[in-house]
């Protein structure tokens, strides 16, 4: 599919305008609590050849290349989104022993945020249809801000 496809697609399931509110909210911490959960998995020792280098980095280096397949101009997007969010969970790393437990409550909350706007929708989130939906979902939000600023992509 294309990535027009994808966000039409996406879009049969957003609709409502408080279900896209709280999607504006919701995607962007499950997002950033999902990379602090993985971040605070401890890698073999072998793989720990920079601080930086963890299974959060790689989450962002997997979704990056599904994102190049669809468009370069939205995956350098998130790339800077998710460059920005890999260094608020370093900082937030560096002041705090817990991370996980952190980004797990936000995961949490969030994904209840996202089950209300569906609820609130009417409709089922498009991830139980199929899971790269769970990539599209911030490609997504991205796609209106570029749309909103004249970037084509």
């Amino acid at each position: 599919m294309t990535v027009n496809e994808w966000f039409e697609k996406y879009g049969e399931s957003h609709q409502n305008p408080i279900n896209k509110t709280i999607h504006w909210i919701c995607i962007p911490l499950i997002m950033f609590s999902l990379m602090g959960m993985l971040w605070s998995v401890p890698l073999p020792s072998a793989l720990q050849i920079h601080p930086l280098i963890n299974l959060g980095t790689l989450l962002i280096v997997f979704a990056l290349i599904f994102y190049l397949k669809l468009s370069v101009t939205l995956a350098l997007g998130m790339l800077i989104i998710g460059g920005a969010m890999l260094y608020g969970n370093f900082v937030l790393s560096q002041n705090t022993d817990n991370l996980f437990m952190i980004s797990f409550v936000i995961f949490f909350l969030a994904w209840v945020g996202q089950f209300i706007g569906h609820k609130i929708e009417g409709k089922k989130p498009s991830f139980f249809e199929d899971l790269q939906f769970l990539l599209i979902g911030p490609m997504w939000l991205l796609g209106f801000i570029y749309r909103s600023l004249g970037i084509k992509y």
